[in-house]
């Protein structure tokens, strides 16, 4: 448990950025679960959710909650699964 007073702000502010990194977190993987639940059933309207799910996982980026190169990652193995 933090002791001083600096230490305990920053567990404060540590606890609020976790949260905003794990509603984040939860959007985006939510989203590409969904992308590939449909791809196995039906392609058409899996690939309507790919943009969505892209534009969540470039958010995600931005905000520092993903690295590039995993995005990117995630991103291919959506629009992979999407094509026939």
């Amino acid at each position: 448990m933090p002791i001083t007073k600096n230490a305990k702000k920053a567990h404060r502010s540590s606890l609020v950025k976790k949260a905003s990194n794990d509603m984040v977190t939860k959007q985006y993987k939510e989203a590409s679960k969904a992308v590939m639940k449909l791809a196995k059933t039906d392609k058409k309207a899996a690939k309507a959710l790919v943009p969505k799910a892209q534009a969540l996982i470039d958010k995600a980026t931005k905000k520092g909650v993903l690295k590039q190169n995993t995005a990117s990652r995630k991103k291919s193995l959506l629009s992979r699964a999407t094509k026939a």
